[in-house]
């Protein structure tokens, strides 16, 4: 496992603002471009494959979701994009990288080959695909029947999460996570992780409404939400919180220490994702391990068939593993 030293020596920084960038320190003042090497360093370090190279003149384009400094809220979709970039390596393919701003160039540049980072509505799709387009969408699959998709089988990864808090005796549980909407703002997308909490819940009759608070998917709102949740449930707060990412875990775990609440021995906190830095906080965050690098390198991996003559579309469902470590018992 890779040291805050050895991030530090790469990244060219000291340890201290590894250290503070690593657990989002709000009173830290640094560039975002230093943020940026340190948790790509971070991730790179905790992703150390061979690379070899085959020759490929392909061009392929990568569509993101999230703009640069979104991806540094909420590494989820940094840790993906890397995996794509990693895998193209091997196959020596170029990248040329848009964003939801300027998706409809893709057809005046002719690039046939796409991969799609994160959600897109439909109106959003058609500007950039063609009857000739080979496109792979990673973490959504908007159309089984048309196009090829990798995703993660998060309500199995819910439920595992319940059961594990009820194993360790938690009956009172409740739930932190966000709410996403396209881009073009045209709706909303139904998270599969909040939908399986209360569907599972209410199976096992532990369902509180009142335990469950919602925002967007950031280390702020986490933060906020967990305040809220303190200040509303006084002695009724649950003993346990699945949080929805390891964004809104990290904020949720800083409310936590300010309001003198001991993680895990009042509370105890499982996030989502499994980023690099979750090993780094303080205490250690327990979390469900999202293997994005593979899905950033499988979508690369079912592109080549693609090129290669397959014309069946293929939807991949990759697991997850829940990691426990000292915010959960």
């Amino acid at each position: 496992m890779a040291t805050i030293k050895d991030i530090a020596e790469k990244a060219g920084v000291s340890i201290s603002t590894v250290s503070r960038v690593l657990n989002y320190d709000p009173t830290l003042s640094t560039s975002n471009e230093t943020k940026k090497k340190i948790f790509e360093v971070a991730e790179e370090l905790s992703y150390d494959k061979h690379i070899s190279k085959k020759k490929s003149n392909n061009r392929i384009a990568v569509i993101k979701w999230y703009t640069e400094e979104e991806e540094l809220n909420d590494l989820y979709y940094l840790s993906i994009r890397l995996g794509i970039e990693n895998k193209c390596k091997q196959f020596n393919y170029g990248i040329v990288t848009y964003t939801h701003d300027n998706i409809d160039e893709i057809k005046n540049e002719n690039i046939q080959n796409i991969i799609v980072v994160g959600k897109f509505s439909k109106n959003q799709i058609e500007k950039f695909v063609n009857k000739d387009s080979n496109v792979i969408f990673v973490d959504y699959s908007p159309n089984e029947n048309l196009f090829d998709s990798v995703v993660t089988n998060f309500e199995l990864a819910s439920k595992n999460v319940i059961d594990y808090f009820i194993e360790k005796g938690h009956k009172n549980i409740g739930y932190i996570g966000g709410t996403e909407y396209f881009n073009d703002k045209s709706d909303y997308v139904e998270d599969v992780r909040g939908k399986t909490f209360e569907s599972y819940l209410k199976e096992l009759d532990l369902w509180n409404e009142k335990n469950v608070y919602m925002g967007n998917f950031s280390v702020d709102d986490g933060y906020n939400l967990m305040k809220r949740a303190i200040s509303e449930l006084k002695e009724d707060l649950p003993t346990a919180f699945f949080v929805a990412s390891d964004a809104m875990a990290i904020g949720a775990l800083r409310a936590l220490a300010e309001t003198g609440i001991k993680v895990p021995n009042r509370v105890n906190i499982i996030g989502v994702n499994d980023v690099s830095v979750a090993q780094y906080l303080n205490p250690p965050l327990s979390s469900v391990k999202v293997y994005t690098e593979n899905m950033g390198e499988t979508a690369v991996e079912l592109l080549v068939e693609r090129i290669n003559g397959r014309t069946v579309a293929k939807k991949v469902s990759l697991s997850t593993k829940l990691v426990i470590r000292n915010s959960s018992f």
